[in-house]
């Protein structure tokens, strides 16, 4: 079995790999050989057409899905009908709460809204429906 040279680095093993436009390779493109721009398939001063290439780069990481109105800045990054609310808990429970994520392999998140949603419902039982504050 003959043995695999990585002296050539990740190129050697992979290929070239594709680059992010850049202004530069922009500018390089739409020159011709004589230094006039290919006017007759662009339009724009170099500048617009540099921002307007490099702008629709495939963008990376998970699409935002945000259709609702946000009313308060906790509502930021949250999806329909959530909120982000902070408290302080007792650092035994956490570690439990964090635990039990864990292996049900669910979010925190999950686990504490069906600890609250569990809460109110037994509360309601006992004492009826729950008041709004005014």
């Amino acid at each position: 079995m003959s043995k695999k040279n990585f002296i050539g680095g990740l190129d050697s093993l992979l290929g070239e790999q594709p680059t992010k436009p850049t202004r530069q390779r922009f500018e390089e493109e739409i020159q011709e050989p004589q230094g006039k721009t290919k006017r007759n398939r662009y339009e724009g001063t170099v500048d617009e057409l540099a921002e307007k290439v490099i702008s629709s780069s495939p963008k990376r990481g998970r699409p935002t899905t945000q259709f609702k109105e946000i009313t308060k800045s906790s509502q930021e990054g949250t999806k329909e009908n959530e909120t982000r609310a902070t408290f302080i808990v007792n650092e035994a429970l956490l570690e439990k709460l964090k635990a039990v994520a864990y292996w049900e392999r669910k979010l925190i998140k999950v686990i504490i809204n069906s600890a609250l949603e569990e809460y109110v419902e037994k509360y309601e039982k006992k004492n009826g429906a729950i008041k709004p504050i005014k």
